[in-house]
């Protein structure tokens, strides 16, 4: 029976079967809690370079679809219409692969998926143990190997730890688009109510979609756009995406939101944009022990209480507190949202209203969407902007 093998950088390894393709992958081992939605995962660029462990014990049982990628296509693809179920995790590890797919929508199985596009898996080991590890030790480096990659347990442990760490890693021009492109609003009449520039660090599909449901049409630009790329639109509002990476590595992002915090315009930021617009604020970030990876993690809203169950994929964070206030070059700012579990930054927020970010998914998809009305927030601040703007 052929084998498959997961090492991971403190030099412990897993035996168990292959699932997907047979060969060598490296990157960051991680976990995610989320139950369902195993496609939306593994297509979303938030996870380059990471092999993901997937807590739920069974996965595949709904197969693959074409409709649920949350991808805009392959690396570079100059517009959306490029593959939206590329898969961007380096490597998935599962306990038990379910062995039937049972899903109306589904066109193949998840293996077959894997297989396609040659994503390197393995199967059938003790993924709470690795998880167990992961927490207490922290995510590090790993490796999963099969086929004619195998080789002594202390080979494959060099390998492992000669891939360079995530701390440091420039990931978002990896993974955004080529080209800006355009999604049209969803109503009747084809007309926008607004437009935004919206800047892809990793953007996932579901972004663009809740904007154009609410009239936005959105300006997908490249993560490497100037400020210069941003007013030629004449842009409405910016938003700051998702994304891979060190965002210590993400000066050019970081100049970017200075420059539109400077013009006035209104800005919204999520996840990776979330410490993008908190480094633009003059806040440090640093590398959590493990992250927070699924779609039940709770978030408090600092000035109402209120608890939202939220989709979260970061191995990052913003320094700070909860309700913590502090000068910027742009007015003062605070920290608007924390983590329920551990009091970690999941908001910042400008005083004056003008720019507001998460560190979790309003988008989610496939869900929880206790925070899409963030969305409409965003909605309500460019309507307000451009009241002020006629009223001036």
């Amino acid at each position: 029976m052929s084998t498959a093998v997961l090492v991971l950088e403190n030099g412990q390894v897993f035996r168990g079967l292959p699932y997907g393709a047979v060969g060598e992958t490296l990157g960051e081992a991680v976990f995610c809690t989320a139950m369902t939605g195993y496609q939306e995962t593994l297509t979303d660029p938030s996870y380059h370079r990471q092999i993901v462990v997937a807590t739920a014990p069974q996965i595949g049982n709904t197969g693959w679809n074409d409709e649920d990628g949350e991808s805009t296509g392959s690396a570079g693809s100059d517009s959306a219409t490029g593959d939206s179920g590329k898969i961007w995790v380096a490597g998935y590890v599962i306990r038990n692969p379910t062995r039937r797919v049972s899903n109306w929508r589904a066109t193949t199985s998840l293996e077959d998926e894997l297989r396609r596009q040659q994503v390197v898996g393995i199967a059938g080991i003790d993924t709470r143990t690795v998880v167990r590890i992961l927490r207490d030790h922290g995510s590090m480096r790993a490796g999963v190997f099969s086929g004619p990659a195998l080789a002594s347990d202390d080979e494959l442990v060099a390998r492992v730890r000669h891939q360079p760490p995530m701390t440091g890693a420039d990931l978002a021009g990896e993974v955004t688009t080529a080209a800006a492109y355009e999604v049209s609003p969803e109503s009747a009449d084809g007309q926008a109510r607004f437009t935004v520039a919206a800047i892809d660090l990793g953007i996932k599909t579901n972004t663009p979609r809740m904007f154009a449901q609410r009239g936005v049409r959105v300006h997908v630009l490249p993560a490497n756009s100037g400020i210069d790329a941003v007013t030629a639109l004449n842009p409405d509002g910016v938003f700051l995406s998702n994304g891979p990476g060190d965002p210590a590595t993400a000066d050019t992002a970081v100049e970017l939101t200075r420059g539109v915090l400077g013009e006035g315009l209104p800005l919204f930021g999520i996840c990776f944009g979330n410490q993008i617009l908190g480094r633009a604020l003059g806040r440090s970030t640093y590398k959590m022990k493990f992250g927070h990876r699924g779609i039940n993690i709770p978030v408090i809203d600092h000035a109402t209480g209120t608890v939202s169950i939220t989709a979260q994929n970061h191995g990052f964070a913003l320094e700070g507190e909860a309700g913590e206030e502090f000068d910027t070059d742009f007015g003062r700012a605070r920290v608007s949202h924390v983590c329920a579990n551990d009091g970690t930054v999941e908001g910042v927020e400008l005083l004056s209203g003008q720019a507001f970010s998460v560190q979790y998914h309003p988008e989610a998809a496939a869900g929880p969407h206790d925070a899409a009305y963030l969305f409409d927030k965003f909605v309500t601040l460019l309507e307000g902007d451009r009241a002020r703007g006629t009223s001036a």
